[in-house]
C-alpha cells in the first residue's frame, strides 16, 4: 500500500534512531507552542518540555484514567494537560506552531481521521508543522503485538488519511522519514505492565492467548532483557502559508 509520493513502509530507507533524535533533527522547537495529541503516560511530553526550549506544550489524552494520572504531574510548568481527542481540539485557530502525533493517529476512530487532520490544520499557524509518527506494520515486535492487538487495518487507514490530506492540498509534504526505534523491556513483567495492562483498551486476553504472547516475548529475552527495533514512519507536513 504505497503512493507515488508517499510510502507506508520502506525498509531500505530506515536507519536506527530514537523518536527524540528525529524530532531534534526535523522540528524548530525554540520558543514553539507545541500541541501533543494523545500523550499517553506523558513520557515524551516530559522529554519535549525538558530537552527543548519550547514556549509551551499542551498535551491531550482521550483515556480518562491516564489523563487523571497526568494531572498529578506538577513539575512541568510549561505543560498543560487537557482531556480530549484530535477530532475536536479545543484551541483557537492558528494558535500553535507544531503539532505532534506520536503513534496516535491510528487510534483515532477511522471515520474521524480526516476530521482530526482538519482540526490539526485549523489550529496550526500558516507554515506550521504537523509531525505524524506512526508504527510500521513489520518486525519482531509487531509480530508479538499482533497476537493480541492487530493494527494493520487502522494503520493503513491512518496512512490513507494522511495521503488524502496531502493530495487535496490541506497539507504540504515536507518529508517522509523511516527509522527503526530501539526498544527495551527488562523482563516479561515489564512488557506486561507497559503493553497489556493498559487502561485505554480491553484486549480480552484469555489464558491460552496469554501463554502465546508470553512465549513469543520470552523467545527474545537475553541476559539484559529483550531488545527490539521497532520500524516507524514520520510524515512531516506543513500547513500552507497562503
Amino acid at each position: 500500500m504505497n503512493h507515488p509520493l508517499m510510502q507506508i513502509r520502506s525498509p531500505a530507507a530506515a536507519r536506527e534512531a530514537t523518536e527524540l533524535e528525529i524530532i531534534s533533527e526535523t522540528l524548530p522547537l525554540a520558543n514553539a507552542r507545541v500541541l501533543e495529541l494523545g500523550c499517553g503516560r506523558a513520557w515524551m511530553t516530559r522529554r519535549i518540555a525538558e530537552d527543548f526550549p519550547v514556549a509551551r506544550v499542551i498535551a491531550t489524552e482521550v483515556d480518562r484514567v491516564q489523563h487523571e494520572k497526568n494531572l498529578q504531574i506538577t513539575d512541568l510548568p510549561a505543560v498543560e494537560f487537557r482531556y480530549g481527542g484530535a477530532e475536536a481540539i479545543e484551541l483557537p485557530d492558528a494558535s500553535v506552531d507544531v503539532v505532534l502525533m506520536l503513534k496516535s493517529l491510528h487510534h483515532v476512530p477511522g471515520p474521524l481521521m480526516a476530521q482530526a487532520l482538519d482540526e490539526i490544520r485549523r489550529v496550526l499557524v500558516p507554515g506550521g508543522l504537523a509531525y505524524i509518527s506512526e508504527p510500521v506494520y513489520a518486525g519482531a515486535f509487531n509480530d508479538i503485538l499482533r497476537l493480541f492487538n492487530d493494527e494493520r487495518l487502522v494503520r493503513e487507514a491512518a496512512f490513507a488519511a494522511v495521503v488524502d490530506a496531502v493530495e487535496d492540498g490541506r497539507f504540504e509534504l515536507v518529508a517522509e522519514i523511516f527509522f527503526d526505534a530501539p526498544g527495551h523491556y527488562a523482563d516479561w513483567q515489564d512488557f506486561e505492565d507497559r503493553m497489556l495492562k493498559v487502561t485505554h483498551t480491553d484486549h480480552r486476553i484469555d489464558a491460552a492467548l496469554y501463554a502465546r504472547i508470553k512465549s513469543a516475548f520470552e523467545s527474545h529475552l537475553g541476559a539484559g532483557g529483550a531488545r527490539f527495533l521497532r520500524p516507524s514512519r514520520v510524515d512531516l507536513l506543513r500547513k500552507p502559508a497562503g
